[in-house]
């Protein structure tokens, strides 16, 4: 104890608050912190500012630096230490002080961002040492429901591969209502809640269920990455939809748990949760936690405290899961390693998947990246031998791949943006009795009302785009900022009641599907009918039980799930991808046509894919759907490298907003003027409005740095950080640099 006393007379306390400000405070360390053993990772409150303007803060503390007693002096003391034992490991806290330094970013918001809020804002950690638990009565033993009672019956089976209950807390990361189901159960008498000590990491039973048998290039993969349990290696598995990728996934993980470890699966979507957790459900009964936004701030909180206990063994979660602290660190999992969704749009601008690498590196695990169609910059990592290239390049079981179908839509007469070839294969699917899905990546009724009259347009107050029209709400609404009003029948600028709505949203070919097929079971899954705790899972829990015949839905649907009865794609329009100024958006646009189109044909059934176009000769289109995606790619890489373009370059993107239309400009003006004397091997390309001139009532500029080497671009904008800091224009706009941006507007 003497020897901390003396240590804290001559050290203080660094924190890192959440503030946008690039540096960590010091203080001194309170008397408990003594006696506690205070820890790098653990929380604490501290006072911050000064006179009226002091608050109290929740920090994170990153380390102990030597002052001297002069220093000393002029510090303020730790209030209170939050946690007796650090809620961060060592490797924890060096992820996120690599990420700060790496993405350029605050570091005390980079902290903030590894805790779930509650904890975020100093709420207390749970140290649960004993827990409320599910588990079956004699009566539950033998208890057989009927085969209708799907839910019920999970919940029996999982019950009864864990003799000795299941923890609450699991079961409230259910995305369905299991409290409904266990209120019938408990009148029946067939299980009872009761208190129990919580199970430790490595002793937690495993349940023995059946497990389907392996093909040849699935069992290769499981055999590769379990060579390497016991160090780093990353792993990209190239799997065509329906390969099976999943099941090699569900067996890695089960190899952990054999071995004590925790695993961490990432998902680009929440819409891929539940049924990927209900997999793992009935694999590993109910030993998972989830963790994305759509739980409340309390079941995240928990979810993510059962984890770094080591409570639990399993985290399924979306991007933010990424730093989720691990216990006993196994494997690291991302399926759909290409998608977006892992890169964060906005605040700390951070990607999952580089993330994701970095951690296992430093926690010495492995990392294993599924998708069907790569990301360029992962492939370009597995020529380079960072990556090893794990490739299953058929569907398992007796799946065949689908056929394609280009639809020339330039003379077409459309009905709800529907051709005839598309309504009238639609209509023998019916027939057949099967199902088909359609793909439009636009929400609402159409993107744009306007004035037949006098051309009026409704466009965003306060950004520069179209107020969409919602037809099923009445309403027009900005995708950009939220803002909403009430759709008008009159127009405001000349008062002619001759508003129309141009363009397609899902709503609206939902409509005119109805109308072709009024007999048919039509479904709408997109980001507003999918609204609410534990719908979406209700909608694909009818199209699993056949009560659906066509399917329509955005993005949501086009990833990773499995409707075996699905044999019609229709993709109504992938012209947008062909024609962007966007270097990336070819290769998205591939993508998602080689992502939606894997829906279709996943059992036994044949599958057949209509992509309706006006550019039915775009040669590159024609490649991927004569070649496929690997060829395509290829031809891609081979342009990028051409045009010295990312993965054969580097780049971050300047971002600078204010309500003032010139404050923008003017500071990244001020950058771009840095680097005149010496670019010091960056180029310089800017500054300009963004595409997206307004949004949100602030108006916005961009300045791209780019450079054939990625330590001169970090140290080019370093310097620029550090220059920032003197000029008060730095202060007139909100500025920021995003490393890696894959969206310019």
């Amino acid at each position: 104890m003497r020897k901390r006393e003396d240590f804290f007379q001559f050290h203080a306390v660094q924190v890192a608050l959440p503030l946008p400000l690039r540096q960590v405070f010091d203080y001194t360390a309170p008397p408990e912190a003594v006696e506690s053993g205070l820890q790098v990772g653990a929380r604490v409150l501290v006072p911050f500012g000064s006179g009226q303007g002091e608050r109290i803060m929740t920090g994170v503390v990153t380390g102990f630096p030597a002052v001297s007693q002069e220093d000393r002096r002029g510090l303020k003391p730790v209030l209170q230490v939050l946690d007796e034992q650090s809620l961060l490991s060592s490797d924890d806290c060096e992820i996120l002080l690599w990420a700060s330094r790496y993405y350029h970013h605050p570091i005390g918001e980079v902290f903030a961002s590894a805790f779930p809020v509650l904890l975020r804002k100093g709420r207390p950690a749970v140290d649960e040492r004993t827990t409320r638990i599910l588990r079956l009565t004699a009566l539950g033993v033998a208890a057989q429901p009927p085969a209708q009672a799907v839910r019920r019956r999970l919940l029996l089976d999982s019950l009864r591969a864990r003799e000795d209950g299941i923890p609450l807390p699991e079961l409230s990361a259910l995305d369905w209502d299991w409290r409904s189901v266990v209120r019938g159960m408990r009148r029946q008498g067939w299980v009872e809640i009761a208190d129990a000590p919580q199970v430790p990491l490595s002793s937690a039973p495993l349940p023995s269920v059946p497990m389907p048998e392996l093909n040849e290039t699935q069992r290769r993969a499981v055999d590769a990455v379990l060579s390497s349990m016991e160090g780093y290696r990353a792993f990209l598995l190239e799997g065509v939809t329906g390969s099976g990728k999943t099941e090699v996934y569900l067996r890695l993980v089960e190899q952990a748990l054999q071995r004590g470890l925790q695993s961490l699966v990432l998902v680009p979507e929440i819409s891929l949760t539940p049924q990927l957790e209900s997999r793992f459900q009935s694999r590993f009964g109910l030993s998972v936690r989830v963790f994305h936004s759509a739980l409340n701030e309390s079941e995240r909180a928990r979810n993510w405290q059962a984890f770094q206990r080591g409570a639990a063994r399993i985290m399924l979660g979306t991007r933010s899961a990424v730093f989720a602290p691990m216990s006993a660190p196994g494997l690291i999992i991302l399926d759909e390693e290409h998608d977006l969704s892992f890169k964060q749009q906005d605040g700390f601008r951070f990607s999952a998947r580089d993330i994701a690498v970095m951690r296992a590196r430093t926690l010495n695990i492995p990392v294993l990246m599924g998708s069907a169609t790569p990301s360029l910059e992962s492939l370009v990592n597995v020529a380079r031998k960072r990556y090893l290239h794990l490739s299953m390049p058929k569907r398992a079981g007796a799946a065949l791949e689908p056929v394609f179908q280009l639809v020339d839509i330039r003379n077409a007469a459309l009905q709800g943006g529907m051709s005839p070839a598309l309504l009238n294969r639609i209509a023998e699917t019916l027939k057949r009795g099967e199902q088909s899905l359609l793909f439009l990546n636009r929400r609402g009724y159409a993107p744009t009302l306007i004035c037949h009259a006098c051309g009026w347009v409704g466009i965003c107050p306060r950004c520069d785009v179209n107020l969409v029209v919602h037809e099923s709400s009445g309403r027009l609404c900005c995708h950009r900022c939220g803002y909403e009003q009430a759709r008008m029948r009159r127009c405001p600028a000349c008062g002619a009641e001759d508003m129309r709505a141009l363009g397609l949203g899902t709503e609206r070919v939902e409509l005119a599907l109805r109308e072709c097929f009024p007999q048919a079971r039509t479904l709408r899954i997109d980001r507003d009918s999918a609204r609410g705790k534990g719908r979406l899972a209700e909608m694909l829990d009818t199209v699993h039980d056949g009560a659906v015949d066509i399917l329509l839905g955005t993005q949501m649907l086009a990833k990773g799930h499995h409707f075996p009865d699905v044999t019609l794609v229709g993709i109504l329009n992938v012209d947008a991808g062909l024609t962007s100024p966007d270097f990336r958006a070819l290769e998205h646009a591939a993508q998602l046509i080689v992502q939606v189109a894997g829906r279709a044909g996943r059992a036994e059934k044949p599958g057949h894919v209509m992509l309706q176009t006006r550019y039915p000769d775009h040669p590159l289109l024609l490649k991927l759907l004569r070649e496929g995606y690997a060829a395509f790619s290829a031809r891609l890489l081979e342009e990028r490298k051409s045009a010295a373009l990312p993965p054969y370059s580097y780049q971050a993107l300047w971002r600078a907003e204010a309500n003032d239309a010139e404050k923008p400009m003017v500071l990244l003006s001020l950058i771009r003027d840095f680097l005149e004397k010496d670019t010091g091997g960056v180029q310089v390309l800017g500054p300009v409005r963004a595409p997206l001139a307004r949004q949100a009532g602030r108006h916005r500029c961009q300045l791209l740095f780019q450079s054939q080497q990625r330590p001169l671009l970090h140290k080019k904008i370093d310097e620029v950080i550090a220059q920032l800091a003197a000029y008060p224009q730095s202060r007139r706009a909100r500025w920021s640099v995003e490393i890696e941006p894959v969206d310019f507007l």
